[in-house]
């Protein structure tokens, strides 16, 4: 039944697309005799990328390992696929670094916490979609925020990711000059989900800017952390400009996840969850099971956005 899907609605076999295939944009990958995937423990010698992943067409990732298995879990069930749920393997079991589950045409991914961490995980991501010869693929970030004048559990599906001066770019110091790249997302992808959440019951989700900082504390301008430098006045002022900037939630990786995927012919996406309104606070206060639910969200939201696109729901 998925492999009937999947060609009515992608097409006769996925080597005979006119999609654009991903293109990592690096001259030097051509003349290697063997691309090591060193934190996915994979490589173009020792395993066959074609055949292991060359029909995914969703790529969702999210900071926690375990989060992102519950979500490979949660897809396979929603895509009532044969097999127990319980089954699914970490393809990446050799490193602790980070996990990746299949489902279907479906790859969970983890990648920590913060750009650095994720840019290592994106640029082994990107390499392992090219060399797989996949076609017509969407990224999805599926997290949690902080949110900026919405009330927590909003979903806020990102228009534009930017900076702590609420630019849409990403800037990243190579071999001693600063390189700047733009950082917009997909419209199209994101009005797709938009619609997708309008389709739920009791649902709530804006489109907004997601501001990326590289710091969980004084970086958002939090007064908890073990160092504050500002007072909560300059604090309040700061959060006022972002929302009046069109800031609506403050993470720590969209704005690289945009720029590599841009640069590299992806469609992406970011989805999260604001677990509190940070104009009312900075601690996460809500109850365990209240958090949990707020987490969930971004996943039903994507699992619904899959199913469409595969032809689940009309």
């Amino acid at each position: 039944i998925m492999a009937q899907i999947l060609r009515n609605h992608m097409g006769r076999n996925h080597n005979d697309y006119n999609e654009p295939s991903v293109q990592p944009k690096n001259p030097y990958l051509v003349t290697m005799e063997e691309d090591i995937l060193y934190h996915f423990s994979l490589s173009t010698k020792t395993h066959n990328l074609p055949e292991m992943f060359g029909d995914i067409k969703f790529v969702c990732v999210g900071g926690s390992g375990i989060r992102m298995k519950a979500f490979a879990q949660f897809i396979h069930q929603e895509l009532k696929l044969p097999g127990s749920p319980e089954e699914i393997k970490n393809i990446c079991e050799g490193t602790d670094r980070y996990c990746m589950y299949k489902v279907g045409p479906v790859l969970s991914v983890s990648h920590g916490m913060g750009a650095p961490s994720i840019s290592i995980m994106l640029h082994e991501l990107i390499k392992l979609l090219h060399h797989a010869q996949c076609h017509d693929v969407v990224l999805l970030r599926l997290g949690t925020s902080g949110g900026v004048g919405l009330a927590p559990g909003t979903v806020v599906i990102t228009d534009k990711a930017v900076d702590y001066s609420f630019r849409p770019q990403f800037e990243q110091a190579i071999l001693g000059k600063v390189i700047s790249r733009s950082t917009e997302l997909d419209e199209g992808v994101a009005n797709e989900l938009l619609q997708c959440s309008s389709e739920l019951q009791n649902f709530p989700a804006v489109v907004g800017h997601t501001m990326c900082v590289h710091d969980f504390y004084e970086g958002q301008g939090r007064l908890d952390g073990a160092l504050c430098s500002f007072s909560h006045e300059e604090k309040c002022d700061y959060l006022k400009k972002a929302y009046e900037a069109g800031v609506r939630n403050i993470e720590m990786e969209s704005t690289v996840l945009a720029a590599m995927c841009r640069v590299c012919g992806l469609k992406a996406a970011v989805i999260c969850v604001t677990l509190l309104n940070r104009f009312e606070g900075d601690q996460i206060t809500s109850p365990h099971d209240v958090l949990v639910e707020y987490q969930h969200r971004p996943q039903v939201l994507v699992a619904h956005f899959i199913k469409k696109r595969l032809g689940y729901i009309v």
